[in-house]
C-alpha cells in the first residue's frame, strides 16, 4: 500500500513540474514552417512539429506577448509563459508617488491604457486630449504619464492594445488605434501591475526576469529620487522578495545604469546593455570607427552582455546570403554575450517586414523566412536569447534546436 501511494506521490510532483516546464506552442510556429523554401532547416524544423514543447530561456517574453495581449498586463505574462518563455520583461517606470509600475514608457498611458476614457483621471494628464485638425493636418494627440497618477490611481486603469487612431474626433475614437497585424480579441482584460506584483508574478510562473529600468521622461532628481537611487529601489525590489541575482538579468538603454548595477550589487553581472546607438546619425553597424564606446571598451567598463536590435547584428554577403555583421563579429571578439530584440513585431515580413528587417529584405519575402533570420542569429552569431512578442515562435525553435 505504501508502495503505491509513493508512486501516486511522485507522479502528482512529476506531473506539478511538468506544468511549469512544458509549453504550449498553438498554431503559429506550424504556420511559418509551412511557409518556408524547401531548405534544409525547413526539413529540421518539420521534423520537430510533433514533438513535446518545453520552456526555454533562449525565448525571451518581451513585454510578455503583446502580438495579441495587451503589454505589461498579467494576462500577457501568463500566454507568454504559457507559449514557453522561459524569460519575461517587466519594464519599470514610477508614479508620481515614486512607486515601480510596469509600463513600457513613462509617458505612455495615453495609448496603452484607458485612461482618456476615465474622465477623473484624464483630466490629470501632462497633455489633454486634443482632436485631429483637419485643416492643418495636425494629428490627434494626448500625453499621459504613470508620473500624473498615484500608484492607486494607476491601478485604476485597464491595459489595452497599445495603439491610437490619428484622426481621431474624440477619445473613444482614438484609443482604437490596434496595428491591422494584431488583434483586439484578447483585450476586455487588461491587468496591470506593479513592479512587486509582477516579480511575485514571474517567481509563481518559475521563469527568470529581465527588468528594464526606463528613462524618466520627468527630471531627475523627481521628489528627492537620484537616477542611482532609482536605479537601486529597482534592484531592492527583488531583494525584498528573496529573488536570487542568477535569476535577474537587468536592462537600461542608459549605460550608466548598468554600469552602476556592476559595481555596486549583486545583480548587475548579468545586467545588460541594450544599445540605442543606432539613433545616432553616424552610427553604422559596418564601420566600428562609428561605435563609441568601443566593444573592448564596454567589456572593460564591466559589461558582460550587450543587446542590439536584431538588423544590427545581421547583414547580407555577396551572394545575398544572411550573415553576422561587424557588430556582431566585434561583440563576440570582445567576449560580451548578445540577447537580441524583437522578433514579431513589425508585421509581415511579406510586406516589408518594418523597422527590424532593414537591410535583410533582398533575403526574405515570406512569414516563414523568420526561422531563416532566428537561424542565423541562433548559430552564426551566436545569441544567447531573443526577445520576441509572440514567444510561442521562438520556444518552437530553441526546443527543435535543443536550446534550454
Amino acid at each position: 500500500m505504501q508502495f503505491l501511494t509513493n508512486i501516486v506521490l511522485t507522479a502528482a510532483l512529476l506531473s506539478s513540474a511538468y506544468s511549469y516546464a512544458s509549453a504550449q506552442l498553438g498554431p503559429r510556429p506550424f504556420y511559418l514552417v509551412d511557409q518556408m523554401a524547401p531548405t534544409a532547416l525547413k526539413t529540421k524544423l518539420s521534423r520537430c512539429i510533433n514533438r513535446p514543447a518545453f520552456k526555454s530561456n533562449f525565448s525571451i517574453g518581451h513585454r510578455g506577448a503583446p502580438t495579441q495581449f495587451p503589454e505589461h498586463t498579467k494576462e500577457s505574462y501568463v500566454a507568454a509563459a504559457r507559449m514557453g518563455a522561459g524569460v519575461l520583461e517587466c519594464d519599470v517606470t514610477f508614479t508620481k508617488d515614486k512607486e515601480l509600475v510596469c509600463r513600457h514608457a513613462q509617458c505612455d498611458l495615453h495609448t496603452s491604457t484607458d485612461i482618456l476614457l476615465r474622465p477623473e483621471l484624464a483630466a490629470k494628464c501632462s497633455q489633454p486630449f486634443t482632436p485631429a485638425n483637419p485643416e492643418t493636418g495636425a494629428p490627434a494627440s494626448a500625453k499621459c504619464c504613470t508620473s500624473d497618477l498615484t500608484l492607486d490611481e494607476f491601478m485604476q486603469l485597464k491595459g489595452k492594445m497599445d495603439g491610437a487612431n490619428p484622426q481621431a474626433q474624440s477619445p473613444e475614437q482614438y484609443v482604437k488605434g490596434t496595428a491591422g497585424w494584431r488583434t483586439d480579441l484578447y483585450s476586455a482584460t487588461g491587468t496591470l501591475m506593479t513592479h512587486a506584483q509582477s516579480i511575485e508574478l514571474f517567481k509563481s510562473l518559475r521563469v527568470k526576469m529581465t527588468p528594464e529600468l526606463k528613462s524618466p521622461a520627468v527630471d531627475m532628481p523627481f521628489e528627492g529620487m537620484t537616477q542611482q537611487g532609482y536605479a537601486q529601489k529597482m534592484i531592492d525590489e527583488y531583494r525584498a522578495a528573496g529573488v536570487s541575482s542568477r535569476k535577474v538579468l537587468p536592462q537600461s538603454f542608459n549605460i550608466e545604469d548598468v554600469q552602476y548595477w556592476r559595481h555596486n550589487t549583486r545583480f548587475g553581472k548579468q545586467g545588460i546593455y541594450l544599445d540605442g546607438r543606432y539613433s545616432d546619425a553616424h552610427f553604422n553597424p559596418s564601420d566600428s570607427s562609428t561605435w563609441q564606446p568601443s566593444m573592448s571598451d564596454i567589456k572593460a567598463s564591466g559589461i558582460n552582455i550587450i543587446a542590439p536590435p536584431l538588423w544590427m547584428l545581421l547583414t547580407l554577403d555577396a551572394q545575398g546570403h544572411i550573415v553576422p555583421s561587424q557588430y556582431a563579429k566585434a561583440a563576440k571578439a570582445a567576449n560580451l554575450d548578445i540577447i537580441t530584440w524583437t522578433l514579431e513585431r513589425s508585421g509581415l515580413i511579406s510586406q516589408d517586414g518594418g523597422w527590424y528587417y532593414q537591410g535583410l529584405k533582398d533575403a526574405i519575402s515570406n512569414e516563414g523566412d523568420v526561422y531563416k533570420v532566428l537561424d542565423v542569429l541562433a548559430k552564426q552569431v551566436g545569441v544567447k536569447g531573443v526577445f520576441s512578442d509572440w514567444p510561442a515562435t521562438t520556444t518552437f525553435y530553441a526546443n527543435c534546436m535543443n536550446i534550454y
